[in-house]
């Protein structure tokens, strides 16, 4: 129990900033429509399933169109 005491200041602001950027990530594959790769079904999935960081990230780096 201490341990999870010792590292909770810095698990929380971490759990915030990773439901920040899917929800950013969502908003954002539901008001585009044209993807570099992929379709929408496909980057719903990558950004849900790895919604740690890693799904987000490949989606703005793969898959969103340059504007």
């Amino acid at each position: 129990m201490d341990m999870i005491t010792e590292i909770l200041p810095f698990l929380i602001p971490l759990i915030i900033v990773e439901f920040v950027l899917l929800g950013y990530t969502l908003r954002h594959i539901f008001t585009h429509n044209h993807y570099k790769h992929g379709n929408r079904t496909v980057w719903l999935i990558v950004a849900i399933i790895g919604m740690n960081f890693i799904g987000p990230i490949l989606y703005f780096i793969l898959g969103k169109e340059d504007a």
